[in-house]
């Protein structure tokens, strides 16, 4: 079984509405799972702000923590 991942809305009349058309030749019978945010999951920006405030991390500001410099490493190439 392959799959796919796309993004869409759910409208008022309750039908899915993808954000974009699938790769799919023809016609195809689908299995469908629909993954809905919970109301009290935390969103990406409010994590990277509790991330960025909190004293838990100070730590990282100590210069000891810098164990990288910029000529470390390589480019990374997503292959996907």
């Amino acid at each position: 079984m392959n799959v796919i991942e796309t993004t869409g809305v759910v409208d008022a009349q309750h039908q899915l509405r993808l954000d974009k058309p699938l790769p799919i030749a023809g016609h195809s019978r689908v299995r469908v799972l629909v993954l809905v945010p919970e109301e009290s999951d935390i969103t990406e920006t409010a994590w990277t702000n509790a991330f960025g405030t909190s004293p838990a991390f100070d730590f990282l500001k100590d210069a000891a923590e810098d164990i990288y410099t910029a000529t470390d490493g390589g480019p990374f190439h997503d292959q996907g």
